[in-house]
């Protein structure tokens, strides 16, 4: 499986339509607040590439934990990969500085992970390190959606690493450390990290003290579906052809039974 989708643009030739600006956004707010249904438990959010929209983001989930101290803000900070970053540059202060302080669950990849801290990653140690620096800015959560780590299994696998921060009724704290290795699937999908988001969102709903069940959950709704649609794509396509950019949209509705009830395929090991 990949470790990031493309942006929807990025994955066809030609695209079409508006990117909501921060005042939009705020009017769309201001529109659910005045009918008083501004009480929510999660939000998620993902790409974006305008500084003010981000700092929105940011003002409304403040507003919103004022509201229901219990909500658990998800933040995907799509950034780049691969030693590269496809948002303008001045988007990553506003991650660094503001977003990562009131995100509750985190989950950049490698790239977005050393951009955020200023570390580099090498080792496992490193990423390790990298995560406790990431809850010492603020989410009690973190997983590192994919790394360049060499799996000891190959290099046909996809090393992902997961942290969670939790308080004991003593007030002392503990962190649980998780390794994951995933099987890697030779095509580029559209949709596969917003996809890990959601997932995580809900399974750490199921399973909010529990990393290791809410990640092989999580993990593995991503291998059916990947597992569905590549099949699915080649078959379409034809023998000795790769499949396009449509083929190999993410088979959804197809996978409704995994998502809800994912068979285990990947286990993570705790660190």
């Amino acid at each position: 499986m990949t470790g990031r989708s493309v942006s929807c643009f990025q994955g066809y030739a030609h695209w079409k339509g508006q990117v909501l600006t921060a005042d939009e956004l705020n009017v769309l707010y201001e529109g659910i607040k005045l009918n008083n249904v501004n009480h929510y438990d999660y939000v998620l959010t993902g790409y974006t590439r305008d500084t003010s929209f981000l700092e929105t983001v940011v003002d409304i989930v403040q507003e919103l934990k004022r509201l229901n101290p219990k909500l658990v803000y998800v933040c995907d900070p799509v950034m780049g990969d691969q030693g590269s970053m496809y948002v303008p540059e001045n988007i990553l202060p506003v991650y660094r500085d503001k977003v990562v302080a009131v995100a509750d669950i985190l989950t950049p990849n490698q790239f977005e992970a050393e951009l955020l801290t200023g570390r580099k990653i090498s080792t496992e140690k490193d990423a390790l390190e990298v995560m406790d620096l990431l809850h010492q800015m603020g989410p009690d959560m973190v997983v590192l959606t994919s790394t360049d780590l060499i799996s000891p299994h190959g290099g046909q696998f996809l090393v992902a690493l997961g942290s969670q921060k939790m308080v004991r009724p003593d007030g002392t704290t503990s962190t649980q450390k998780i390794r994951m290795e995933m099987p890697k699937v030779d095509a580029v999908f559209v949709g596969t990290g917003d996809l890990f988001a959601a997932m995580l969102l809900a399974w750490t709903h199921h399973h909010p003290k529990d990393l290791k069940a809410a990640c092989e959950k999580t993990v593995s709704v991503l291998h059916h579906v990947i597992k569905r649609t590549i099949t699915y794509a080649n078959k379409m396509a034809g023998p000795g052809k790769r499949p396009s950019p449509a083929q190999l949209e993410l088979r959804m509705v197809q996978s409704k039974k995994d998502i809800e009830y994912p068979a285990i395929v990947v286990e993570a090991i705790v660190l």
